[in-house]
């Protein structure tokens, strides 16, 4: 890269002062890192030379003015927020009484060692799976054509400013209203007459006694039933193992008397809240657009056909069943006795006739009402000022044409997708084999009783199972 002329004069002056103060920087380094082997002679520092004036730089082009805009409109002042209720007082937390200190629970004995689980048998493999067809690889997209720039607007004029509105006359005092004149007192109300007794009710007659229901006759014994044929005998069970014996457990500590809980001081009565201001009414949600109708599923291939099972094979015939006896005939129930018939009831006395009520009373008139005096005119409102003639507003100026669209280049056809391959058609399934029909299983004879298992040690009262429905860990009840 070259130095222009008119800078070569201001360059040189200026790298050489550079130079010599370096070196003598360095010299001065120099002498005090090496003072203790040979002292030298210090050199002078040339003096500066002197400096060119540099040229004036050319002043910077002045911005043009941007248009005022117009001033924006005072906000509307919101008004003040009500004091909101505070919170009521929270009453204050009892003091929790002191637990006792949990006894130390014994150590448990090594439990025995349980016999090992038996091998389980090796099942045959499992018939692989057919190969899935392969998807076809979708085509890249074309890239869209790049759209045009769009025209700028130009500027809109300034809205002229509104004049202020004249001040409305004050309103005319109202008249005062001449007093109404008093109601007049209504009459009294006349006493109604005293009601009649009312007649006694005859007495309702006794009804007749139920006759008596008659005897069932007894049911002839059912005859007994034959005896069931012998079972042939079971074999014997390998005697088992006998368990080894559990070592006795230690015997729990006696939990400490648990203390008495202090009583609960009253709580303080809640001030009541104040009513909730009134909600605005929601605005109306807009329409919700239509969704666009989703494009069909394309049709799947056909699965490919399932590999043929292994052939079953068959069960081992099962012994017959023996005959049971014939069961006897119930003998037939005797025939139900009929029911004697139900007696009449008696027809109930004729009521008496009720005595007529007396008139009732007509009310007095009522007094006419006293005329309302005449209210008085109001006076005449004064007409209001005519409002002031609004300026005209500017002519707004006319928009440039827009340039013509260039014509979009034509979309690169997509190119066509292969086919699917075609997929085998399914074999019809092979008829499987009838199954054996189950011959009836005679009833198991009874089982023996098995012992029955020694009864575990009670956890206590203050156990951790029943302590404030928590679980039996200990870490709860800390």
């Amino acid at each position: 890269m070259r130095t222009p002329p008119r800078w070569r004069s201001v360059l040189a002056p200026a790298a050489m002062a550079a130079a010599l103060a370096a070196a003598a920087l360095g010299g001065t380094g120099a002498a005090h890192a090496d003072d203790h082997d040979a002292p030298h002679a210090a050199t002078p520092a040339p003096a500066h030379g002197p400096q060119p004036a540099h040229p004036a730089k050319p002043d910077h082009p002045a911005e043009p003015g941007q248009p005022q805009y117009p001033g924006k409109p005072d906000q509307p002042v919101h008004p003040a927020k009500p004091e909101q209720p505070g919170h009521p007082a929270k009453p204050e937390q009892l003091e929790q009484p002191v637990h006792p200190a949990k006894p130390e629970y014994p150590v448990h004995p090594d439990k025995p060692q349980y016999p090992g689980k038996p091998e389980r048998p090796v099942h045959p493999d499992k018939p692989a799976h057919p190969a899935k067809p392969v998807t076809p690889v979708t085509p890249v997209k074309p890239e869209y054509p790049a759209h045009p720039a769009k025209p700028v607007h130009p500027e809109k004029p300034a809205h002229p400013v509104t004049p202020e509105k004249p001040a409305y006359p004050a309103k005319p005092v109202k008249p005062e209203y001449p007093a109404k004149p008093a109601h007049p007192a209504t009459p009294a109300k006349p006493a109604y007459p005293a009601k009649p007794a009312k007649p006694e009710q005859p007495s309702k007659p006794a009804y007749p006694a139920k006759p008596a229901k008659p005897e069932y006759p007894a049911k002839p014994a059912h005859p007994a039933t034959p005896a069931k044929p012998a079972y042939p005998a079971k074999p014997a069970y390998p005697a088992k193992p006998a368990k080894p014996e559990y070592p006795s457990k230690p015997a729990k500590p006696d939990y400490p008397a648990k203390p008495a809980y202090p009583a609960k001081p009253a709580k303080p009565e809640y001030p009541s809240k104040p009513a909730y201001p009134a909600k605005p009414a929601k605005p109306e949600q807009p329409s919700k657009p239509a969704y666009p109708a989703k494009p069909a599923k394309p049709d799947y291939p056909a699965k490919p056909a399932k590999p043929e099972l292994p052939a079953k094979p068959a069960y081992p015939a099962k012994p017959a069943k023996p005959d049971y006896p014939a069961k006897p005939a119930h003998p037939s129930k005797p025939a139900k006795p009929a029911y004697p018939a139900k007696p009449s009831r008696p027809d109930h006395p004729a009521k008496p006739a009720y005595p007529s009520k007396p008139a009732k009373p007509a009310y007095p008139a009522k007094p006419a009402k006293p005329e309302q005096p005449s209210k008085p005119a109001y006076p005449a409102k004064p007409a209001k000022p005519a409002h002031p003639a609004k300026p005209d507003h500017p002519a707004k100026p006319a928009y440039p044409s827009k340039p013509a669209k260039p014509d979009h280049p034509s979309k690169p056809a997509y190119p066509s997708k292969p086919a699917k391959p075609e997929h085998p058609s399914k074999p019809a399934h092979p008829s499987k084999p009838a199954k054996p029909e189950h011959p009836s299983k005679p009833a198991h004879p009874s089982k023996p009783d098995h012992p029955s298992k020694p009864a575990k040690p009670s956890k206590g009262k203050h156990s951790g199972h029943e302590d404030k429905g928590h679980g039996g860990h200990e870490g709860h009840g800390d």
